[in-house]
């Protein structure tokens, strides 16, 4: 049966059982199992695909030529450490030693000029600003190998071929549109409470920076300096085309990624594998301690900017 009911003039019908029940269709989880399943199984795989060639390429610097040509897995037969000697002895030093001293310099200065205009370009809003926006992150678009024959010879004009102060400039340039890219979208997410409260204060633009907003974006900071790290650290292009001698008298300034191509040459037809597996190696383990260090800060601040 039903009930009619008037309102405002008009009759309406409603069923006099009682209020209708809907039923909600349970979600079923069989389909989150298998893509929790599918997921894990593919990120299992792709682990499994990067540390194998790392493990193989550490043993590979206790082997002998023999071995190295023998089983891929196998374990050596003395473990030694002659073979990082002689690549340290090799060269790998003094190109250790000259990536670190780019790096050192170029580093936090890239990370001072990308925050400085991430700043200016998130806070302060001011005719050109997206523009301005627009074109630091456009470069993070534009291949470099487009730009090695003019930036060659710009570089060669300033007189900064085979330095540390030009390929310093060079890396600075090379990661700005990065760092400002996140650096902005970090910036963007901080209150603007505690800068307005700042500003009453009386506190300078140039503090407010550095003593206020800085310290509240350390988690971008460390997040996209370990990129900056990474990507200087491995860079091979940049310094075979700016780092090389002019001239006899000219000193080698080779960076890692040069002395490992180096390192190879050196050995002509005389095989010396595990020298080269060496010299791999030692590239490779600080930038595995400095990830493994910092990866609980990269991960907070990769998600605080996105949640936030």
């Amino acid at each position: 049966m039903t009930t009619v009911t008037k309102v405002s003039g008009e009759a309406t019908a409603k069923p006099s059982g009682g209020p209708v029940k809907v039923k909600k269709r349970k979600a079923s989880g069989s389909e989150g199992k298998v893509l929790n399943v599918f997921s894990h199984g593919f990120l299992a795989l792709w682990a499994i695909m990067i540390i194998l060639p790392l493990i193989w390429l550490a043993l590979g610097a206790f082997k002998t030529d023999a071995q190295i040509g023998g089983s891929a897995l196998s374990w050596p037969s003395n473990w030694h450490f002659d073979a990082f000697a002689r690549a340290w002895t090799k060269g790998i030093g003094g190109y250790f030693a000259h990536t670190l001293i780019v790096l050192v310099f170029s580093v936090p200065l890239t990370m001072l000029f990308g925050s400085m205009a991430a700043y200016v370009l998130a806070r302060y809003p001011f005719k050109g600003n997206r523009l301005f926006y627009y074109f630091f992150v456009s470069g993070a678009m534009f291949p470099v190998f487009l730009a090695l024959v003019p930036l060659f010879f710009m570089v060669k004009r300033f007189d900064m071929l085979n330095t540390y102060q030009g390929l310093i400039l060079v890396y600075i340039a090379y990661s700005m549109p990065f760092t400002i890219f996140f650096m902005h979208s970090f910036f963007r997410t901080l209150p603007t409470a505690i800068h307005e409260a700042a500003v009453i204060d009386g506190a300078s633009d140039t503090r407010i920076f550095f003593q206020v907003m800085l310290p509240m974006a350390k988690p971008g900071l460390i997040s996209v300096g370990i990129f900056n790290v990474l990507g200087q650290w491995n860079q091979y292009i940049l310094p075979a085309v700016l780092m090389q001698p002019q001239s006899s008298t000219d000193p080698e300034r080779y960076m890692l990624t040069q002395g490992l191509i180096q390192l190879q040459q050196q050995m002509g037809y005389a095989s010396d594998l595990p020298v080269l597996f060496a010299g791999a190696t030692i590239a490779i383990i600080p930038m595995l301690v400095v990830y493994l260090s910092f990866q609980r800060q990269i991960q907070a601040g990769l998600t605080s900017a996105t949640l936030k």
